[in-house]
């Protein structure tokens, strides 16, 4: 297997996510970063979308996951996760890190971040 990484960085969306009940009715930026790992090998050679994962199709899914609110990053994050693995049996490993821009914590803060990874054992 040639290891190939694709990555999608700083997606943005507008979303509901958050403990507070204010965070869930207002909602905030999100900044969404991943990478995973396929078997590029055929795509190399044949130039053909239908070899690999294809990089809209997993945005798409993303998007879709952000449009579902949440109280916690760490479940976001796992959904995301959970649908990749799902929708694309050919993803062997992944690497997400899902944001809030300016969370409400009282001071300024540019972000908070949590991060999941998974690989196919």
């Amino acid at each position: 297997m040639k290891k190939t990484t694709i990555e999608l960085e700083n997606m943005e969306f507008y979303a509901f996510h958050g403990h507070y009940e204010e965070e869930q009715v207002v909602g905030n930026r999100f900044r969404v970063d991943l990478s995973f790992d396929v078997d590029g090998e055929r795509a190399a050679l044949t130039d053909e979308l239908e070899t690999t994962v294809s990089y809209l199709d997993v945005y798409q899914c993303v998007r879709e996951q952000m449009e579902i609110p949440s109280h916690l990053l760490e479940h976001v994050s796992r959904r995301i996760a959970e649908t990749l693995r799902e929708r694309f049996p050919a993803i062997s490993s992944l690497r997400l890190k899902v944001s809030k821009m300016t969370p409400p914590l009282g001071g300024p803060v540019e972000k908070v971040s949590v991060s999941t990874e998974w690989q196919n054992r």
